[in-house]
């Protein structure tokens, strides 16, 4: 299981014997943090060579940690109780929907299985999703864009975000709660709920529930 995991987590590393268009030899990308440079496999020891290399990731591949794996993307199957993930499916193939805004994060709570995992989202609740859909490890960026100031009106503009109105600063012509004497959102006595522009109710909205039933 562990194997199938780093497996999952790193399959790139397993095929580092290259045959480059401008060489006659193989060559080995030393690219990754197993290797630190290029070296040429040798004609007789070129297949010898390349066994022990992919036994050698092997093995270490059994002690990678997949939390350290920042921005690696994989199915939830693949990882451990703990992982924090961003970037989540909620259908496998779907496409990324949940946690992706600026600083945001979720947790796995319980050791995924072939079918199910639980995380726990930024709002505290706790979800099961298909362990078939994928996630990327991680916190999103840019963690301090809520703590960001606007210092003017113009600011504001820039960013394509429009003047609002409010409705009991209208004329009855332009909204339902204009016009009345001082600050009213109907002239006389009596009251009425906030609604829209167009006479739609904008807090609970229409009863839409069974009605009581009369004794």
């Amino acid at each position: 299981m562990a194997l199938w995991r780093a497996r999952a987590a790193s399959s790139s590393l397993f095929n580092r014997l290259l045959q480059p268009l401008n060489r006659s030899s193989a060559v080995f990308d030393g690219s990754s943090t197993l290797c630190r440079s290029f070296s040429v496999a040798t004609g007789k020891d070129a297949a010898a060579d390349a066994n022990l290399l992919r036994e050698t990731m092997k093995r270490e591949l059994l002690h990678l940690d997949i939390n350290s794996q920042t921005g690696s993307n994989m199915p939830l199957a693949s990882m451990r109780i703990g992982t924090i993930i961003h970037n989540i499916e909620m259908r496998p193939g779907q496409g990324g929907k949940l946690v992706r805004a600026a600083g945001t994060s979720a947790k796995i709570m319980k050791e995924p299985t072939a079918e199910i995992c639980v995380i726990k989202l930024p709002s505290g609740a706790e979800k099961i999703i298909d362990a078939r859909c994928r996630a990327t490890v991680g916190v999103v960026s840019n963690a301090s864009h809520g703590a960001k100031k606007l210092t003017k009106a113009g600011h504001s503009r820039w960013l394509g975000r429009r003047p609002v109105v409010r409705g009991v600063a209208m004329n009855p012509v332009d909204h339902p709660h204009g016009g009345g004497e001082g600050r009213s959102k109907s002239s006389g006595s009596f009251g009425r709920v906030s609604q829209t522009p167009w006479g739609k109710p904008t807090k609970s909205g229409y009863k839409t529930g069974p009605l009581k039933r009369k004794k």
